[in-house]
């Protein structure tokens, strides 16, 4: 079963998704659906589950399928949707984000007696990401997800590129000593604990170290270990021994208090790919300091600072208005990072998108990103009070949605000068990002531009997964440039077992749907 086909947020559910059961379905073409489509719908794999679907010409406003369409359904990252659109619409599809690093003290030729401070600006990559011709990379099934499933892997760009950039501008600037420290200025906005992951000013790769164990020569040998960011004072050691092809190949990652020394630990089969796991940097902001003073030390600039240790925010001044800017790092643009956002599913990113709407409006509290996107979704025209969240990523048990709002969301991004850059954007079936290998040999392949999503959890009650949710939403092309906007979506299933490749089961039958409806749409616009 394929491993890309939605981004699961795997989080214990403390709703129920029945509370739509006391509805019926709409009369609008909701006995014409594609048999193929009902005979999903109607598998015994789906007893006590509501299906939600919506399909709309976003031109004429004519309804060609509904069920449930005004009832909440729990979203998923189907969420991210809303928040990384009022971001995209707040900062601009062509907002790049301007990293600076100012000179704070007394320059005496190529020697500062200060400071150099780095104002983090909420930049996503930090250039950690970014091809050659400025676009932002991405792998179908994202390495910040490589603890949850099998298969994912990394990108090949530096996670470092961006920090490494800075220190040689720096040292382009005549700097080639610092008699003080280094500083991340990460006032931009406070940590707000309610997002999971919590966003942060600075992002060095996703705030994660990456752990590549590959299988050893011969069963019993040690697996190969390489890791990145390789920066001070993280250390890892791996105890992972290769067995016979065939074999499990199950890693553990355990870390200590601080996050900076970790273990690989258990087994990888000898005919395995190299395995992928993560461990979350515990304080970005002392991380992307220490990174830069190893990038300025690679670089030719002597750093007088222990490069290790926290991050001295007291020294920071109250601006830097009359200080000389030695570096600047510019990100793609903002379009860029909405289409990493969507394509992976990317948490950090949805939920980074409410803070820098919050702003954008001058406060450092992102709860007030909010207020923000709520004025954005009634420019819109999306009825707002048929949504609820509490983040941008879909991953909180308040988020709801219902089929409608999602499609007129859709409809506006529609109607936009910015249309296709959106719509392509999305996973697209059968050919990339969470949907890429979905449907690759059937007639719906390119043809359906959707966000997925997933809210999962066990139900240990049972000994199984509780699915709360498996959504999809985007466009259908119809051919001759016209398209139908959708929401599809199944809340209150389970699995047969705690194995997640049920979950994927069920979310290759929401992309099965997708492209049956697509299919039919084809069909009656020639």
């Amino acid at each position: 079963m394929v491993a890309g086909c939605c981004a699961l947020l795997l989080l214990a559910l403390t709703s129920s998704a029945a509370a739509q059961a006391a509805s019926s379905p709409d009369d609008d073409g909701s006995d014409r659906l594609d048999p193929r489509i009902t005979e999903i719908m109607g598998k015994p794999d789906y007893p006590n589950a509501q299906w939600g679907l919506l399909q709309q010409d976003p031109d004429s406003g004519q309804i060609v399928h509904s069920r449930f369409a005004d009832q909440f359904f729990i979203p998923g990252s189907v969420a991210k949707l809303f928040g990384t659109s009022g971001a995209w619409d707040t900062l601009g599809g062509d907002h790049r984000f301007r990293t600076p690093v100012y000179a704070v003290g007394d320059r005496r030729g190529s020697t500062l007696n200060g400071d150099l401070d780095l104002v983090a600006q909420g930049d996503l990559t930090m250039g950690g990401r970014t091809r050659p011709d400025g676009t932002v990379d991405y792998t179908d099934l994202d390495h910040t997800y490589a603890n949850d499933f099998p298969g994912a892997t990394l990108t090949p760009e530096n996670p470092l590129a961006g920090i490494n950039r800075i220190a040689q501008q720096v040292r382009r600037s005549g700097i080639t000593r610092v008699n003080g420290n280094v500083i991340v200025d990460n006032r931009l906005f406070q940590p707000e604990p309610v997002f999971i992951p919590v966003p942060t000013p600075l992002i060095i790769n996703d705030n994660l170290i990456d752990l590549l164990s590959t299988p050893g020569a011969r069963p019993g040998a040690p697996a190969r270990l390489d890791w990145r960011p390789k920066v001070a004072p993280y250390r890892v050691t791996s105890t992972v021994k290769t067995v016979a092809a065939g074999q499990p190949t199950d890693i553990d990652v355990t870390t200590s208090g601080n996050g900076t020394r970790i273990k690989l630990s258990g087994t990888i089969a000898a005919d395995s790919e190299p395995a992928l796991k993560v461990s979350p940097i515990t304080d970005p902001a002392a991380f992307g300091r220490t990174a830069l003073i190893e990038a300025l030390g690679r670089a030719g600039v002597k750093v007088t600072a222990d490069p290790t240790g926290a991050n001295p925010v007291g020294r920071l001044p109250d601006g830097y208005e009359g200080r000389p800017r030695v570096a600047q790092y510019t990100s793609p643009p903002y379009s860029q990072y909405a289409k990493l956002i969507f394509k992976v599913s990317h948490n950090l990113g949805g939920n980074l998108a409410i803070c820098l709407m919050a702003v954008a409006k001058g406060s450092q509290d992102c709860m007030d990103g909010f207020p923000v996107l709520a004025d954005f979704l009634d420019r819109a025209g999306v009825d707002r009070k048929q949504i609820q969240l509490l983040d941008g990523r879909g991953g909180n048990p308040v988020d709801r949605t219902t089929p409608t709002a999602v499609v007129q969301l859709l409809t506006y991004w529609h109607h936009t000068p910015e249309a296709e850059v959106f719509r392509n954007a999305l996973p697209i079936l059968g050919v990339d990002g969470l949907l890429a290998e979905n449907c690759t040999d059937c007639p719906a392949r390119g043809k359906v531009f959707a966000k997925t999503g997933a809210a999962v959890g066990l139900d240990a009650l049972n000994n199984r997964l509780a699915v709360g949710a498996i959504t999809i939403a985007g466009y259908l092309d119809k051919g001759n440039g016209r398209f139908d906007v959708f929401f599809a979506g199944v809340n209150g299933a389970s699995t047969p077992t705690t194995d997640v490749n049920g979950v994927l089961d069920i979310a290759d039958d929401l992309a099965m749907i997708s492209a049956y409806l697509q299919e039919d749409a084809e069909r009656r616009e020639d």
